[in-house]
């Protein structure tokens, strides 16, 4: 700052004027002090004024999404676990961008924040770098793996993708496909789950096998079910990316008269509450995303405190709920019948 106000011949007192309050300077003045900071490349230390070893109370929260019902859910439970504490979350919303994941690390590592919590294992190397020489305790979301860069908290999405698809196969379907969208590491992984148990049962056959970059959305589902049909008309189930996809697939079912589920299964993933709202309801993996959230915080502020955490690395797990829409040996369920 005193460089800035050598280079604006002005006080050090007026450049933080300027830059902190430019109304109550000139505008003479704030476009010297702008120049100056230009020319010089200045970045204000939003620490500054404190000891070079003090924290901000921020907790840095990076997120792929703020609009994905998935994500709002683990800010619930991260939002519960802060409000009792001096501690603030702050969110970066990355949207799957690993060039927008790594701006965001730098802006919050600037801050000094007071922990980081961060979403998968899958970073970028330059953002794997910011990681591992922040100052501060580190937890990673979502995902479960052996080599956090501190803390983690999630689940093997490739392990409930496996037990999703032999759920299909022991409810006596045999051309099970697989719907995907978006792509990124997690359905990536649940698409090895699913070619892992598809394989073992002898059923593996990448025609059943149906992705897009595109985001997920519902309608998208019905039209991923019938690129499906178009080039494996004799698939009678499919295991879905997520619920959208699902519920988009029950949709498409019911406009081409498939029965789900005695002439096709639907699995979900996530167990949102549309799911369990459909007719026929959708079987799905549940993931505990609320949970998540709140235990990342707590592993945060503890480490914050001091005090050593217990367990820097728990898998969350996951559960299968079965539901109507897999059923395939049970009397049809219908409007007249209920």
């Amino acid at each position: 700052m005193t460089d800035v106000a050598r280079e604006a011949n002005v006080s050090a007192i007026t450049v933080s004027r300027a830059l902190r309050q430019p109304d109550i300077v000139s505008p003479e003045v704030r476009v010297r002090v702008k120049d100056a900071v230009d020319r010089l490349g200045y970045v204000p230390d939003l620490a500054a004024r404190a000891l070079a070893s003090a924290r901000t109370d921020i907790i840095g929260v990076v997120i792929p999404s703020v609009t994905n019902n998935v994500f709002a859910d683990v800010l619930r439970g991260a939002y519960s676990a802060a409000e009792a504490s001096p501690f603030r979350l702050q969110l970066g919303n990355t949207r799957y961008s690993p060039i927008e994941e790594e701006r965001l690390l730098r802006v919050f590592l600037s801050q000094k924040p007071a922990g980081l919590l961060v979403t998968g294992l899958d970073q970028a190397a330059a953002s794997l770098g910011l990681l591992k020489t922040a100052d501060c305790p580190i937890v990673q979301i979502m995902e479960y793996g052996d080599s956090p860069v501190d803390m983690l908290i999630g689940l093997s999405h490739r392990e409930a993708a496996r037990t999703a698809t032999r759920h299909l196969i022991e409810s006596g379907y045999r051309r099970v496909a697989f719907l995907g969208a978006r792509m990124d590491p997690r359905t990536q992984r649940r698409l090895e789950g699913f070619r892992d148990a598809a394989r073992v049962a002898g059923l593996l056959d990448e025609r059943l096998i149906v992705t897009t970059p595109q985001a997920s959305t519902v309608g998208l589902g019905g039209d991923l079910l019938g690129a499906l049909l178009a080039q494996a008309p004799d698939a009678d189930a499919v295991f879905c990316n997520n619920d959208d996809l699902a519920l988009g697939a029950l949709f498409e079912c019911q406009r081409r008269r498939i029965s789900v589920p005695h002439e096709f299964g639907i699995c979900g993933f996530n167990d949102l509450e549309p799911a369990a709202a459909a007719f026929p309801s959708i079987t799905s993996v549940r993931t505990f995303r609320e949970a998540m959230g709140r235990q990342a915080v707590e592993m945060l502020l503890t480490r914050i405190s001091g005090a050593p955490v217990v367990n820097a690395k728990i898998d969350i797990g996951f559960e299968l709920i079965r539901r109507e829409s897999t059923r395939r040996f049970e009397p049809a369920v219908t409007q007249e019948s209920l």
